[in-house]
């Protein structure tokens, strides 16, 4: 009798699949096969554009600053390119304070675990067992940081039903009343839906009114093909109180091997999450955050980016049409494809995997069974249109080849 995709996964004793490594999941899963044809691998989102050409030189200016430790809040001349950059991409109440409302990071991942770590000390005692909110699926980052902090994670399911962002409106009391924080994103890894401006003025509505910390991981901002997104710090109010986004270079700036970005918003909690940071996160060594200073300050590269990414899903409109109920994502770089009818998104990876040499990854592992049973994200499979168009265009068409 042939054994189904969903049966090959191996049990682990003391841990549940759904606090395990979406990448290590599908390395297992596929590990029985080889690839059909030369590989594709559409499964990591690692943005694989050239680096900025004046990367290079401003390492080599400042290649003496590898020899001391790097202050944890961040150098004044990153501190005050991050802050100007926010002036002049979002339509901010005020301009961000470089002093006391911005924080340096080791990359966004590193920022949104241990904010969770800060929040639960920030916020303080609620009514019941601590919660951390987040949308289903969801960044894996967001959960562990939850977890670590001893927290509940409440998963929203962000469906299309909803327009794959959580539903506010099913939010009830006692849950509110225990939240710590929520994580948001928008751009939404791997939907790629944005949030509207009136969706983040309810939401802060909800942060004032329950004293719960807004997480916005923004980390894909610059990765659009029509209208820019918004930000939530655009609808925090003049102190930006219960609000913090977090950006990144990976996306924007095609750096993801430099590990640097920012979180930005409510100095309240950011004091607080500086002593944490100060004690138990890595340091940005200081040529890195001059190569920061350089980027934050020059546009053509990241319009550049944006052009690479409008060619290629161009072509995913061409070659995928309304198959697999494709949309056009609002930002982002993944493409979020139903195959439920294929088989499901473990057969459907399998099958792209042995058959056709794409690697992708299956919807339900990026998200976690809700009460009720369901996974948001089964029956889709996530694709990262990272390669060049040439690799992205062949990927597209092995894929309707082989799925139908």
């Amino acid at each position: 009798m042939a054994t189904t995709a969903s049966s090959r996964a191996p049990e682990r004793s003391g841990n549940t699949e759904g606090e395990r490594s979406p990448f290590l999941r599908v390395a297992e899963l596929l590990a029985p096969y080889q690839p059909g044809k030369p590989l594709i691998p559409l499964s990591l989102g690692e943005p694989q554009h050239p680096v900025p050409g004046f990367v290079a030189p401003v390492l080599a200016e400042h290649i003496a600053d590898f020899g001391r430790y790097p202050i944890a809040k961040g150098i004044d001349p990153f501190r005050r390119a991050a802050s100007g950059w926010l002036s002049r991409r979002f339509k901010l109440p005020r301009a961000i304070d470089p002093e006391s409302e911005l924080l340096v990071l080791s990359g966004s991942r590193e920022g949104l675990f241990l904010a969770a770590l800060a929040a639960v000390r920030f916020v303080g005692e609620r009514k019941g067992r601590p919660a951390i909110l987040m949308p289903n699926p969801f960044y894996p980052a967001y959960g562990a940081g939850t977890r670590a902090a001893g927290c509940e994670p409440v998963y929203l399911p962000a469906t299309v039903a909803n327009g794959f962002l959580p539903d506010l409106d099913t939010l009830d009391e006692a849950t509110l009343a225990r939240t710590v924080a929520m994580y948001i994103a928008s751009p939404a890894n791997p939907q790629g839906s944005v949030a509207s401006r009136d969706y983040f003025v309810r939401l802060k509505k909800l942060a004032e009114r329950y004293g719960f910390l807004i997480f916005s991981d923004e980390c894909y901002s610059e990765i659009y093909t029509e209208e820019a997104p918004g930000s939530m710090l655009e609808c925090a109010g003049d102190d930006f109180a219960n609000v913090v986004a977090f950006q990144s270079l990976s996306k924007r700036s095609n750096l993801p091997g430099m590990r640097l970005g920012f979180a930005a918003g409510d100095k309240r909690f950011l004091s607080a999450f500086h002593e944490l940071r100060n004690v138990a996160a890595p340091q940005v060594p200081v040529p890195i955050q001059h190569v920061a200073v350089a980027a934050y300050n020059d546009e053509t590269h990241v319009e550049e980016n944006r052009r690479l990414y409008r060619i290629k899903f161009d072509l995913a409109d061409q070659i995928l049409g309304a198959r697999y109920g494709y949309r056009r994502p609002a930002g982002g770089f993944c493409v979020w494809l139903d195959v439920s009818a294929k088989g499901g998104d473990e057969e459907a990876t399998v099958k792209l995997y042995r058959d056709a040499g794409v690697r992708v990854i299956p919807g339900s592992y990026l998200a976690r069974q809700q009460p009720d049973g369901s996974n948001p994200g089964a029956g889709y499979i996530r694709l990262a249109l990272v390669a060049d168009s040439e690799i992205t265009a062949e990927a597209l068409h092995r894929l309707v080849q082989t799925l139908g």
